[in-house]
């Protein structure tokens, strides 16, 4: 057995020292690096808005021109027939629950604490993957 490994181990010197170790093209470094620049901008994705600004300016106007519709006119809304159906219906649903004052509390707080999460978080992300 020892013979045997003498004779691999004769074997891959001679192979060894027949082959060099081959060397890399003079440009490969920069080669290399045009390849990774070229797919880290294929990566990068423009940014764009679930809603447009063409959308939120048509909201504006829509709320705006609600706004003005009910103070310049002087029709009241309550006199008008299926408002009165809704709110009646609305009051007798929820005619029989009671909240504590500090339920009533975080059905107000939460939604504005909620908001405020969801700003610092985009934030946060913002500047960690920002390059």
């Amino acid at each position: 057995m020892n013979e045997s490994a003498k004779n691999i181990e004769n074997l891959i010197d001679k192979m060894m020292a027949e082959n060099t170790l081959e060397s890399p093209s003079i440009d490969f470094t920069s080669k290399i690096m045009s390849q990774v620049l070229a797919v880290e901008k294929r990566k990068i994705k423009a940014y764009k808005p679930l809603i447009s600004k063409s959308t939120w300016i048509f909201i504006g106007l829509g709320l705006t021109a609600l706004t003005a519709y009910s103070i310049f006119t002087n029709n009241d809304i309550s006199n008008f027939e299926i408002v009165k159906l809704y709110t009646d219906k609305a009051s007798n649903l929820f005619s029989g629950i009671h909240f504590s004052k500090n339920i009533l509390y975080a059905i107000l707080i939460v939604p504005f604490m909620i908001l405020i999460q969801i700003g610092l978080l985009k934030n946060y992300f913002d500047k960690k993957y920002e390059m």
